[in-house]
Protein backbone atom coordinates (compact mmCIF):
# COMPACT_ATOMS: atom_id res chain seq x y z
CA UNK A 1 0.00 0.00 0.00
CA UNK A 2 1.02 3.41 -0.97
CA UNK A 3 2.08 5.81 2.33
CA UNK A 4 0.76 9.14 2.26
CA UNK A 5 2.79 12.50 2.85
CA UNK A 6 -0.07 13.64 4.69
CA UNK A 7 -0.21 10.86 7.55
CA UNK A 8 3.46 11.12 7.20
CA UNK A 9 3.34 14.63 8.73
CA UNK A 10 0.83 14.08 11.05
CA UNK A 11 2.32 11.08 12.83
CA UNK A 12 5.87 13.64 12.84
CA UNK A 13 4.06 16.45 14.36
CA UNK A 14 2.69 14.70 17.08
CA UNK A 15 4.37 11.43 17.18
CA UNK A 16 7.85 12.25 15.93
CA UNK A 17 9.95 11.68 18.78
CA UNK A 18 9.19 8.72 19.14
CA UNK A 19 9.33 7.66 15.72
CA UNK A 20 5.75 7.08 14.83
CA UNK A 21 6.06 8.51 11.43
CA UNK A 22 8.84 6.32 10.98
CA UNK A 23 7.03 3.09 12.02
CA UNK A 24 4.19 4.03 9.25
CA UNK A 25 7.15 3.89 7.01
CA UNK A 26 8.62 0.50 7.55
CA UNK A 27 11.84 2.20 8.74
CA UNK A 28 12.36 0.00 12.15
CA UNK A 29 15.64 1.41 12.60
CA UNK A 30 14.81 5.01 12.56
CA UNK A 31 12.24 4.24 14.49
CA UNK A 32 14.02 2.22 17.59
CA UNK A 33 17.16 5.23 17.24
CA UNK A 34 14.19 8.28 17.51
CA UNK A 35 12.66 5.92 20.78
CA UNK A 36 16.14 5.73 22.54
CA UNK A 37 16.97 9.16 21.77
CA UNK A 38 14.18 11.01 21.77
CA UNK A 39 13.86 12.19 18.61
CA UNK A 40 17.50 12.33 17.72
CA UNK A 41 17.64 14.50 20.96
CA UNK A 42 15.42 16.86 19.23
CA UNK A 43 17.87 18.07 16.61
CA UNK A 44 17.01 14.86 13.91
CA UNK A 45 13.24 15.08 14.77
CA UNK A 46 12.97 18.82 13.77
CA UNK A 47 15.59 18.20 10.94
CA UNK A 48 13.28 15.84 9.17
CA UNK A 49 11.06 18.30 8.41
CA UNK A 50 12.36 18.64 5.06
CA UNK A 51 13.14 15.11 4.58
CA UNK A 52 9.83 13.85 4.73
CA UNK A 53 9.42 14.19 1.49
CA UNK A 54 12.23 11.64 0.58
CA UNK A 55 11.52 9.60 3.01
CA UNK A 56 7.68 8.87 1.62
CA UNK A 57 9.36 8.48 -1.93
CA UNK A 58 11.87 5.57 -0.89
CA UNK A 59 8.87 3.63 1.09
CA UNK A 60 6.89 3.73 -2.15
CA UNK A 61 9.65 2.89 -4.25
CA UNK A 62 9.65 -0.59 -6.03
CA UNK A 63 11.97 -3.19 -4.23
CA UNK A 64 13.36 -3.37 -8.04
CA UNK A 65 14.30 -0.38 -7.89
CA UNK A 66 16.64 -0.53 -4.32
CA UNK A 67 17.70 -4.05 -6.21
CA UNK A 68 20.19 -2.14 -8.76
CA UNK A 69 21.85 0.06 -5.82
CA UNK A 70 22.70 -2.74 -3.94
CA UNK A 71 26.05 -2.94 -6.22
CA UNK A 72 26.84 0.52 -5.45
CA UNK A 73 28.13 2.03 -2.83
CA UNK A 74 26.53 4.91 -0.46
CA UNK A 75 28.25 8.24 -0.35
CA UNK A 76 30.28 9.17 2.71
CA UNK A 77 27.40 11.47 4.91
CA UNK A 78 28.97 13.88 7.54
CA UNK A 79 25.77 13.65 9.23
CA UNK A 80 25.35 10.14 9.89
CA UNK A 81 28.91 9.66 10.58
CA UNK A 82 28.23 12.54 14.03
CA UNK A 83 24.96 11.07 14.52
CA UNK A 84 27.16 7.60 15.03
CA UNK A 85 29.61 9.14 17.13
CA UNK A 86 27.55 10.70 19.03
CA UNK A 87 25.06 7.81 19.55
CA UNK A 88 27.93 5.61 20.55
CA UNK A 89 28.82 8.00 23.20
CA UNK A 90 25.58 7.81 24.29
CA UNK A 91 24.82 4.60 24.85
CA UNK A 92 28.21 4.36 26.61
CA UNK A 93 27.29 6.62 29.19
CA UNK A 94 23.95 4.81 29.55
CA UNK A 95 26.25 2.22 30.34
CA UNK A 96 28.74 3.34 32.45
CA UNK A 97 25.46 4.19 34.42
CA UNK A 98 23.42 1.48 34.73
CA UNK A 99 26.22 -1.49 34.12
CA UNK A 100 29.36 -0.74 35.03
CA UNK A 101 29.73 -2.92 38.19
CA UNK A 102 29.59 -5.92 36.24
CA UNK A 103 33.21 -7.84 35.96
CA UNK A 104 34.86 -6.75 32.54
CA UNK A 105 32.70 -3.67 32.06
CA UNK A 106 35.07 -1.80 30.52
CA UNK A 107 36.19 -4.92 28.14
CA UNK A 108 32.94 -6.25 27.27
CA UNK A 109 29.73 -4.26 28.18
CA UNK A 110 31.08 -1.23 27.17
CA UNK A 111 32.47 -1.75 23.84
CA UNK A 112 29.06 -3.85 22.80
CA UNK A 113 27.18 -1.32 23.70
CA UNK A 114 29.25 1.77 22.20
CA UNK A 115 28.76 -0.45 18.68
CA UNK A 116 25.12 -1.15 19.20
CA UNK A 117 24.81 2.55 18.92
CA UNK A 118 27.37 3.08 15.89
CA UNK A 119 25.35 0.65 14.49
CA UNK A 120 22.14 1.34 15.06
CA UNK A 121 22.75 5.21 13.13
CA UNK A 122 24.64 2.88 10.21
CA UNK A 123 21.36 0.76 9.86
CA UNK A 124 19.18 3.65 9.55
CA UNK A 125 17.35 3.75 5.99
CA UNK A 126 18.51 2.28 2.85
CA UNK A 127 22.16 1.64 4.23
CA UNK A 128 23.99 -0.43 6.95
CA UNK A 129 27.35 -1.79 7.75
CA UNK A 130 29.26 -4.92 8.79
CA UNK A 131 28.46 -5.01 12.51
CA UNK A 132 31.60 -7.81 12.66
CA UNK A 133 34.31 -5.47 11.97
CA UNK A 134 32.36 -2.62 13.83
CA UNK A 135 32.24 -4.86 16.55
CA UNK A 136 35.82 -6.07 16.56
CA UNK A 137 36.95 -2.22 16.43
CA UNK A 138 35.52 -1.25 19.81
CA UNK A 139 36.86 -4.59 21.17
CA UNK A 140 40.40 -3.75 20.40
CA UNK A 141 40.32 -0.06 21.07
CA UNK A 142 38.63 -0.51 24.75
CA UNK A 143 41.60 -2.06 26.48
CA UNK A 144 43.68 1.13 25.16
CA UNK A 145 41.60 3.38 27.47
CA UNK A 146 40.80 0.51 30.60
CA UNK A 147 38.70 1.76 33.82
CA UNK A 148 38.17 5.08 32.23
CA UNK A 149 34.47 6.68 31.51
CA UNK A 150 36.13 8.95 28.72
CA UNK A 151 36.44 5.96 26.86
CA UNK A 152 33.12 5.76 25.05
CA UNK A 153 34.82 8.94 22.65
CA UNK A 154 37.59 6.70 20.92
CA UNK A 155 36.17 3.90 21.13
CA UNK A 156 32.77 5.30 19.11
CA UNK A 157 34.98 7.28 16.65
CA UNK A 158 37.02 4.16 15.99
CA UNK A 159 33.80 2.15 15.42
CA UNK A 160 32.19 4.89 13.58
CA UNK A 161 34.97 5.26 11.14
CA UNK A 162 35.10 1.39 10.79
CA UNK A 163 31.78 1.32 10.31
CA UNK A 164 31.90 4.14 7.75
CA UNK A 165 34.34 1.97 5.86
CA UNK A 166 31.72 -0.88 5.23
CA UNK A 167 29.04 0.83 4.63
CA UNK A 168 26.56 -0.92 1.67
CA UNK A 169 23.47 -0.61 0.58
CA UNK A 170 20.82 -2.84 2.20
CA UNK A 171 19.57 -6.46 0.79
CA UNK A 172 15.85 -6.22 -0.03
CA UNK A 173 13.61 -8.46 1.63
CA UNK A 174 11.29 -11.34 0.11
CA UNK A 175 8.87 -10.59 3.00
CA UNK A 176 8.08 -7.81 5.13
CA UNK A 177 6.67 -9.19 8.70
CA UNK A 178 3.30 -7.73 9.40
CA UNK A 179 2.95 -4.80 11.86
CA UNK A 180 2.42 -6.38 15.03
CA UNK A 181 5.79 -8.65 14.94
CA UNK A 182 7.67 -5.15 14.31
CA UNK A 183 6.00 -3.78 17.09
CA UNK A 184 6.88 -6.62 19.58
CA UNK A 185 10.22 -6.52 17.75
CA UNK A 186 10.71 -2.47 18.54
CA UNK A 187 9.03 -3.42 22.07
CA UNK A 188 11.59 -5.90 23.32
CA UNK A 189 14.52 -3.85 22.47
CA UNK A 190 13.29 -0.53 23.51
CA UNK A 191 12.97 -2.71 26.58
CA UNK A 192 16.21 -3.86 26.38
CA UNK A 193 17.58 -0.39 27.03
CA UNK A 194 15.58 1.24 29.51
CA UNK A 195 15.45 -1.47 32.29
CA UNK A 196 18.70 -1.44 33.43
CA UNK A 197 19.33 2.27 33.40
CA UNK A 198 15.48 2.47 34.92
CA UNK A 199 16.44 0.15 37.86
CA UNK A 200 19.61 2.33 38.80
CA UNK A 201 17.64 5.58 38.21
CA UNK A 202 15.15 4.43 40.90
CA UNK A 203 16.83 1.64 43.34
CA UNK A 204 20.40 3.29 42.97
CA UNK A 205 20.15 7.24 42.57
CA UNK A 206 22.94 8.61 44.43
CA UNK A 207 25.80 6.19 42.60
CA UNK A 208 23.63 6.72 38.95
CA UNK A 209 24.28 10.62 40.04
CA UNK A 210 27.35 10.59 40.51
CA UNK A 211 28.41 8.29 37.17
CA UNK A 212 26.48 11.11 35.29
CA UNK A 213 28.58 14.08 37.01
CA UNK A 214 31.70 11.98 36.34
CA UNK A 215 31.25 11.23 32.77
CA UNK A 216 29.88 14.54 32.03
CA UNK A 217 32.60 16.47 33.75
CA UNK A 218 35.47 14.28 31.60
CA UNK A 219 33.66 15.12 29.11
CA UNK A 220 33.75 18.62 29.45
CA UNK A 221 37.16 18.65 30.68
CA UNK A 222 38.26 17.42 27.34
CA UNK A 223 36.81 20.15 25.14
CA UNK A 224 37.74 22.80 27.68
CA UNK A 225 40.73 24.33 25.38
CA UNK A 226 37.49 24.59 22.56
CA UNK A 227 35.12 27.57 24.50
CA UNK A 228 32.76 26.94 21.54
CA UNK A 229 32.72 23.58 21.32
CA UNK A 230 32.66 23.26 25.22
CA UNK A 231 29.31 25.27 25.29
CA UNK A 232 27.78 23.80 22.90
CA UNK A 233 28.20 20.24 24.88
CA UNK A 234 26.86 22.02 27.80
CA UNK A 235 23.78 23.11 25.79
CA UNK A 236 23.10 20.06 25.01
CA UNK A 237 23.57 18.13 27.73
CA UNK A 238 20.71 20.74 29.31
CA UNK A 239 18.22 19.96 26.61
CA UNK A 240 16.55 16.80 28.04
CA UNK A 241 16.30 19.80 31.36
CA UNK A 242 14.44 22.23 29.18
CA UNK A 243 12.52 19.48 27.32
CA UNK A 244 11.86 18.09 30.90
CA UNK A 245 10.54 21.85 31.89
CA UNK A 246 8.80 22.62 28.80
CA UNK A 247 6.15 19.57 29.52
CA UNK A 248 6.35 20.07 33.37
CA UNK A 249 5.21 23.60 32.78
CA UNK A 250 7.93 23.95 35.84
CA UNK A 251 5.63 22.13 38.52
CA UNK A 252 7.37 19.39 39.86
CA UNK A 253 7.12 15.82 39.90
CA UNK A 254 6.09 13.73 42.65
CA UNK A 255 8.53 10.99 42.43
CA UNK A 256 10.49 10.11 45.12
CA UNK A 257 14.26 11.09 43.88
CA UNK A 258 13.38 14.20 41.32
CA UNK A 259 14.35 16.79 43.60
CA UNK A 260 17.84 15.69 43.48
CA UNK A 261 17.66 15.00 39.58
CA UNK A 262 16.19 18.30 38.62
CA UNK A 263 19.19 20.06 40.73
CA UNK A 264 21.88 17.70 38.86
CA UNK A 265 20.22 18.65 35.32
CA UNK A 266 19.65 22.21 36.33
CA UNK A 267 23.35 22.68 37.22
CA UNK A 268 24.94 20.77 34.84
CA UNK A 269 27.46 23.84 33.71
CA UNK A 270 28.78 23.64 37.31
CA UNK A 271 29.07 19.24 37.55
CA UNK A 272 31.88 19.59 40.02
CA UNK A 273 30.22 21.59 42.47
CA UNK A 274 26.74 19.47 42.62
CA UNK A 275 29.47 16.05 42.27
CA UNK A 276 31.07 17.47 45.18
CA UNK A 277 27.74 18.35 47.46
CA UNK A 278 26.85 14.63 46.78
CA UNK A 279 30.34 13.72 47.88
CA UNK A 280 29.69 15.85 51.49
CA UNK A 281 26.17 14.22 51.63
CA UNK A 282 27.46 10.98 51.18
CA UNK A 283 30.37 11.34 54.00
CA UNK A 284 28.14 13.37 56.44
CA UNK A 285 30.53 16.45 56.54
CA UNK A 286 29.49 20.24 55.89
CA UNK A 287 30.97 21.84 52.89
CA UNK A 288 33.87 23.67 55.01
CA UNK A 289 35.35 19.76 56.10
CA UNK A 290 39.11 19.60 56.63
CA UNK A 291 41.38 16.82 54.63
CA UNK A 292 41.48 15.00 57.69
CA UNK A 293 38.01 15.65 58.51
CA UNK A 294 37.46 14.08 55.16
CA UNK A 295 39.47 11.30 55.94
CA UNK A 296 38.61 10.39 59.40
CA UNK A 297 34.96 10.49 57.92
CA UNK A 298 36.13 7.88 55.24
CA UNK A 299 37.33 5.40 57.78
CA UNK A 300 34.52 5.83 59.89
CA UNK A 301 31.96 4.89 57.38
CA UNK A 302 34.55 2.03 55.73
CA UNK A 303 34.13 0.53 59.16
CA UNK A 304 31.31 0.57 59.37
CA UNK A 305 30.07 -0.54 55.90
CA UNK A 306 32.84 -2.66 54.65
CA UNK A 307 30.86 -5.53 53.32
CA UNK A 308 33.16 -8.36 55.90
CA UNK A 309 31.40 -7.00 58.80
CA UNK A 310 27.94 -6.96 56.87
CA UNK A 311 27.04 -10.44 56.16
CA UNK A 312 23.76 -10.09 57.45
CA UNK A 313 22.61 -7.32 55.48
CA UNK A 314 24.92 -7.68 52.18
CA UNK A 315 23.62 -5.79 49.64
CA UNK A 316 23.10 -2.42 51.05
CA UNK A 317 26.21 -2.83 53.01
CA UNK A 318 27.98 -3.27 49.32
CA UNK A 319 25.95 -0.37 47.90
CA UNK A 320 26.79 2.09 50.55
CA UNK A 321 30.49 0.89 50.45
CA UNK A 322 30.72 2.14 46.70
CA UNK A 323 29.12 4.95 47.63
CA UNK A 324 31.88 6.20 50.02
CA UNK A 325 34.16 5.18 47.92
CA UNK A 326 33.26 7.21 45.23
CA UNK A 327 32.74 10.03 47.37
CA UNK A 328 36.01 9.90 49.47
CA UNK A 329 37.66 10.41 45.73
CA UNK A 330 36.39 13.16 44.62
CA UNK A 331 36.64 15.25 47.76
CA UNK A 332 39.98 13.52 48.80
CA UNK A 333 41.04 14.44 45.00
CA UNK A 334 39.91 18.33 45.41
CA UNK A 335 41.42 19.07 48.63
CA UNK A 336 44.86 17.68 47.44
CA UNK A 337 44.29 19.76 44.30
CA UNK A 338 43.52 22.71 46.41
CA UNK A 339 46.64 22.48 48.36
CA UNK A 340 49.18 21.73 45.69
Amino acid sequence: MAKSLLITYVLWSFGGPLGLHHIYLGRDSHALLWMVTFGGFGVGWIREFWRLPKYVQNANMHHSKIQRKRDLKPSISIVRVLGQIAVGVYFGIVALISLSSLNSFYIMALPLAVTLGVHLVANVGEETSNLKTTIMASFITSPVFYGRPIATIPISIVASITSIQHRHYKTPGHTEDNLSVRLYRLGLAWLAFTLPISYCVFHNTTVTVTYIADTISLILDSVRIFPMLSGVLESTFLLPYHTWKLFIGGAGLSYEYSHEWEKLLASISAIRTERERLAYEVLGLHEEATLEEINKSYRELVKRWHPDHNRHNLDEAEQQFLEIQAAYEVLAKNKQGQTR
